[in-house]
């Protein structure tokens, strides 16, 4: 469930509605329009039942949840002989601030050295007295333990509080698209659910923004793919801007943090061999690329530590081979490698399956371990790409020429092998891991915990420059093989 957040405009309008201090229907029946506009993820209302002499009105936080170590349970998922997880203990102080994370901490421990933070207990009651009777609530202090279901209440007053501009990194990042940017950010999705959303990265497009970066991944998820939560997802991993394939996000607090050990964890350590049903609940990559060169084995695995040194502007940088000794050790850094076709015209198609998630690590493995660059890695490989040659629809034979292919018909040839100028063909094609939101489920239920939490599986298609390469090459062979034949 998403963490509430206290809304001071939904306050406002409550406050208004119930006291009936505006004249007119019609202004009233446009404030209730604007209300009913507020997601309903924003679960901190006015509680008519809780007020108190002095027509007090309140705040009411999300019923409290039960929380774990991110890591113990990541650790736990990957590994089932490891010690079970169980939910951390978590202070009534501790969780207001996680509800309300625009409310200043020293407003926060104000409200409780007051004692006017009320909790209520939906244990303290049975449902008779609970519909018979008004709930009753108490003064709690901050140190006070939660338990699972226990509500607390705020004064109405906090919805005036504003946080400064520096706490609040998700309206920085937040912009207004149009509504093709959000039917597009939107059409990449592979797969969501309470915990995690899966996407299909575009070439070209940023994951994170910066410095004359106006529009990236993140803003555009936090702007389009928040749905009813009230916070946007959250990155737990990275791709490269022109790199495209699997990318997932976090949609709330706690399984952002699990996605982070999990992807911090070392990837399955199975041989490439194996596929993504293979034992093992690690997280599973599979990558394809096509590299400049034809490799002498068909398979194998890279061992190199990579390192990252800093060119001579001062502010480029660049990732490089260590050389695995002293302070020049760098990070270890191994990826496993298999040819998927034969080569055509000096290139050739790779999966490639990284054990650790390094920068640049699998194009700078390709480009100075195997020594084949990867199509349209201009950084890594430039020297070769100098010599750069498009492949020619003349290689094909009269009858394969004439054929139209899925691919032309899409006129998507820009950035394939066929182009002056390739873009990177570099792809995140499968990706499997654990099924968090059900690992996240499972807390409150210690007696029906399943050890063998199951794997979701994902693959994702390959994007039109690449497949316009593979769909050439494809038919480059059949020609050759039918040539051969005849």
């Amino acid at each position: 469930m998403a963490l509430g957040r206290v809304c001071s405009s939904s306050a406002y309008l409550l406050f208004v509605l119930r006291s009936g201090k505006v004249g007119g229907s019609g202004y009233q029946n446009a404030l209730k329009e604007q209300l009913h506009s507020i997601p309903f993820s924003t679960v901190i209302t006015h509680n008519e039942d809780a007020e108190e002499k002095g027509s007090r009105r309140w705040l009411t936080l999300p019923p409290f949840t039960s929380t774990v170590d991110s890591t113990a349970l990541g650790k736990h998922l990957i590994n089932s002989s490891s010690n079970n997880p169980t939910p951390s203990p978590t202070t009534a102080l501790k969780w207001v601030a996680q509800c309300c994370p625009h409310i200043p901490h020293t407003l926060i421990q104000k409200l409780f050295r007051l004692r006017q933070v009320r909790m209520h207990s939906m244990d303290s009651q049975s449902q008779h007295e609970q519909e018979k009777h008004k709930p009753q609530l108490k003064r709690v202090l901050g140190k006070e333990i939660m338990k699972p279901g226990t509500k607390l209440y705020l004064p109405i007053t906090v919805s005036e509080s504003k946080s400064p501009k520096k706490d609040n990194p998700v309206q920085r990042k937040t912009f207004n698209p149009s509504t093709d940017e959000i039917k597009y950010i939107r059409s990449l999705e592979i797969y969501k659910d309470p915990a995690i959303i899966v996407l299909n990265k575009p070439p070209g497009l940023p994951v994170q923004g910066g410095t004359g970066i106006h529009k990236s991944l993140d803003a555009l998820a936090a702007a389009a793919l928040k749905y009813d939560y009230m916070e946007p997802p959250r990155l737990v991993h990275r791709l490269d801007k022109e790199c495209s394939g699997i990318l997932v996000m976090g949609r709330t607090r706690e399984s952002a943090k699990l996605l982070h050990t999990l992807f911090r964890e070392k990837t399955n350590t199975t041989s490439l061999s194996d596929n993504l049903d293979s034992s093992g609940r690690n997280i599973k990559r599979r990558y394809w690329a096509l590299v400049i060169g034809i490799l002498k084995q068909k398979q194998g695995r890279i061992v190199a530590p990579l390192k990252k040194v800093i060119l001579d502007d001062g502010k480029s940088e660049r990732i490089l081979i260590a050389d695995g000794s002293g302070a020049d050790s760098g990070q270890d850094a191994i990826t496993d490698y298999r040819v998927i076709g034969p080569p055509v015209h000096g290139c050739t198609w790779l999966e490639l399956f990284p054990f650790t998630g390094r920068k640049h690590q699998i194009r700078v493995h390709c480009a100075e371990a195997l020594g084949t660059p990867i199509v349209g890695d201009f950084k890594y490989g430039w020297s070769i790409h100098r010599a750069w040659s498009p492949m020619s629809k003349m290689d094909l034979s009269q009858e394969f020429a004439t054929q139209r292919n899925r691919t032309e018909e899409a006129n998507v040839e820009e950035g394939s092998v066929l182009a002056k100028t390739p873009l990177l063909h570099l792809h995140c094609r499968k990706l499997a891991i654990p099924n968090v939101n059900k690992a996240l489920e499972q807390l409150d239920m210690p007696d029906q915990r399943d050890t063998n939490t199951d794997m979701l599986k994902f693959v994702a298609p390959l994007p039109y420059h690449m497949l316009a390469s593979w769909d050439f090459m494809s038919l480059c062979v059949e020609s050759q093989e039918k040539q051969a034949s005849s």
